[in-house]
């Protein structure tokens, strides 16, 4: 049978005894761990897409995106909590679903850290060559986006020759060479064995806020009512679709809040402290991405570039790009939707340009090490697959000298660094979220499924009213996901298809539970 394959969850609780480790984390901290693995990613690279998705009414993406973070990061504690031990929802859904759907997590979960290290390296590399171009240093185009390759694409592919294409063709790059080096630099710090300290990740944190509340603080003061909701720039300028688009697209800049939860097994109290760290998190998050949006809106508006069709440009696109160099061609100041920097041009524009070098600066300061815990996430997903039996041994061997898993980081670094040499930020965020919604969607099920056949299992932290969590939880993502572009939506159950012929060709005979090692 498909589903007979449960890894037992006493072997698996074994392992998190193994460790012993000592419960020393409060609410405090929690909270602050939150903040810290949520903020610096979406905020800095994404305002600009959801702009040109939702207009102003992003801000109401924002709240729908957080609440969809919300309760699932209520149900993630509570196999956080029980399965303290590596592998994320994988190893949850193998623990209580069993093999078949555990392997389509895992397989989901390299679109969420791998494509999302890429979608975050994207972004320091529009940070970076912002900030030398504001130094004075002109970095060529032709190696610092992939937008003429793109548009060359869809001209070979029958796409109709528009304006904004061809502009796009003649005046984009071909390839994106600073994100591919950030993401070459951190597969060799994770190679050798590099890891942040507490006190730097602490100091990381503390220059994205200051960077963002001085953004607040010089945004706010400037704004404009008529940028919210007048005759000329509408509120929801495409609709109530419109909001739920973005919404999936900035669902990647909530990501990140899992480390709240996987931290349980640390937690002193974790029934009291889990739930207050988690929400609290994201609550403060939340405020702080309202506030940043409100005050990018009101300083210079938010409206969507709109195609010949009277619909918005997809975000991200060749098309997009062209529209947007001929725009500021015609002497107009650059919109927000058009920046790959938001928050510097914003700062910018209303005359505040060294500022606005230093929120650069702090993006390519901090955003580095985002790249550095998303692809240690994926190296150590695939590590535990491997060690399953459903990978090649071989993605599970060990350096001799470093003592890290340097075949499976220098496979996932690879496959990073080609995605962010070739795509958009936007589009590799679609990508990560389909496949991070699908995993959040397991997680539910996990829950509630476990809640029926183990009633008794020790919870250190239990979901509150469960059965309404876990349903909120599904119904979110699913409707997330059915917002995202068309293209986000076909990768998942294409990416999926494959990891299906893997699994039936190699994985299913090959598989320690299936053989009985366990």
């Amino acid at each position: 049978m498909l589903f007979d394959r449960v890894k037992p969850l006493d072997a698996i609780l074994l392992t998190a005894e193994k460790k012993g480790l000592h419960r020393s984390l409060g609410a405090f901290q929690l909270t602050m761990l939150g903040i810290g693995g949520v903020i610096g990613t979406g905020i800095f690279v994404l305002t600009s897409e959801a702009a040109q998705k939702a207009g102003p009414g992003m801000l109401l993406s924002f709240c729908v995106a957080g609440f969809v973070c919300a309760v699932a990061a209520l149900c993630y504690a509570e196999l956080a909590s029980m399965v303290p031990v590596s592998g994320s929802a994988y190893t949850y859904t193998y623990a209580v679903v069993g093999e078949l759907l555990a392997w389509m997590v895992g397989w989901a979960l390299i679109l969420e850290y791998a494509v999302g290290a890429s979608a975050v390296a994207v972004g320091w590399s529009n940070h970076a060559v912002g900030l030398l171009k504001g130094l004075g240093v002109a970095f060529p185009n032709a190696i610092s986006n992939a937008d003429a390759l793109n548009a060359k694409v869809l001209l070979s592919f029958g796409t109709a020759p528009t304006p904004d294409l061809l502009t796009a063709l003649n005046t984009g790059g071909w390839i994106n060479i600073p994100a591919v080096v950030i993401t070459g630099v951190i597969t060799w710090l994770l190679i050798i064995g590099t890891t942040e300290s507490a006190r730097v990740n602490a100091i990381l944190v503390a220059i994205k806020i200051l960077a963002l509340t001085a953004f607040v603080a010089l945004t706010l003061p400037v704004l404009n009512s008529d940028h919210f909701n007048s005759l000329s720039e509408p509120f929801l300028p495409t609709g109530t679709s419109g909001v739920f688009g973005a919404a999936a697209s900035i669902f990647f800049a909530y990501v990140g809040f899992d480390a709240v939860s996987t931290a349980a097994e640390e937690t002193k109290n974790p029934q009291r402290n889990v739930p207050i760290g988690l929400i609290a998190s994201l609550s403060i998050c939340t405020v702080f991405y309202l506030l940043v949006a409100s005050g990018a809106i009101g300083a210079i508006g938010a409206q969507p570039l709109l195609g010949a069709n009277g619909l918005s440009l997809a975000p991200g696109s060749a098309e997009m790009a062209g529209r947007c160099v001929s725009v500021v061609a015609k002497g107009a100041i650059e919109p927000l939707v058009c920046s790959k920097e938001a928050l510097v041009h914003v700062l910018d524009v209303i005359g505040h340009p060294g500022v606005g070098r230093l929120v650069g600066l702090a993006a390519v300061i901090a955003l580095p090490s985002v790249v550095l815990i998303m692809m240690f996430g994926q190296t150590r997903v695939f590590f535990t697959m491997a060690r399953d039996g459903l990978l090649p041994d071989r993605l599970a061997s060990v350096h001799s000298r470093y003592r890290t898993p340097h075949v499976v980081t220098l496979v996932t670094g690879l496959g990073a660094a080609v995605a962010a040499a070739f795509l958009p930020v936007g589009k590799l965020a679609d990508y990560s979220n389909s496949g991070t919604l699908f995993a959040f969607m397991m997680v539910a099920i996990s829950v509630m499924v476990l809640r029926k056949t183990d009633p008794d299992r020790k919870r250190p932290f239990r979901t509150p009213a469960v059965w309404l969590i876990g349903a909120l939880t599904i119904v979110g993502c699913f409707y997330l996901y059915i917002s995202l572009p068309l293209t986000a939506i076909l990768v998942l159950p294409g990416w999926g298809i494959l990891g299906l012929i893997i699994y039936f060709f190699y994985s299913r005979a090959h598989s320690h539970v299936g053989r009985g090692i366990v």
